[in-house]
């Protein structure tokens, strides 16, 4: 129990430091060296990680994340959560800064090793964050 507890609250103070509070110095607190990503359009490791993110933050500086509900089983850590943002940063996934508001919901699953992230997978209303940044009506 103490593990999970431990790794429900590493994932939790990640999403709030790093994710929304746009904190990208001391990744390796959180994230493996050897980090694996398992979203397509996210770089491999703790680099790709940090360089995804500066994308966004610089795309949608008002970007949040917002957390619904936390589990955890072990060394797995799901999060369900609410993305908004407003898209007047530069240009993102080949859409220029449009000011229209994002606001999707996301789950992030987490899989951690000697206390840190070393594992991350998603699923995401791609549907209405595509539809919402107007790459589709």
């Amino acid at each position: 129990m103490m593990e999970t507890e431990r790794n429900r609250r590493l994932v939790e103070r990640f999403c709030t430091e790093v994710i929304t509070g746009h904190r990208l110095d001391g990744l390796d607190r959180f994230l493996h060296e050897d980090y694996i990503q398992h979203n397509a359009d996210c770089p491999q490791g703790r680099s790709g990680f940090a360089e995804f993110f500066t994308t966004i933050f610089r795309a949608v500086p008002d970007f949040r994340y917002e957390l619904i509900r936390i589990l955890a089983d072990g060394d797995r850590v799901w999060v369900h959560a609410r993305t908004l943002g407003t898209h007047t940063g530069g240009e993102w996934l080949g859409v220029a800064p449009s000011g229209r508001r994002l606001d999707f919901e996301v789950v992030d699953m987490f899989r951690l090793r000697d206390g840190r992230i070393a594992e991350h997978w998603d699923v995401a209303d791609t549907h209405a964050f595509f539809s919402q940044l107007g790459r589709f009506a």
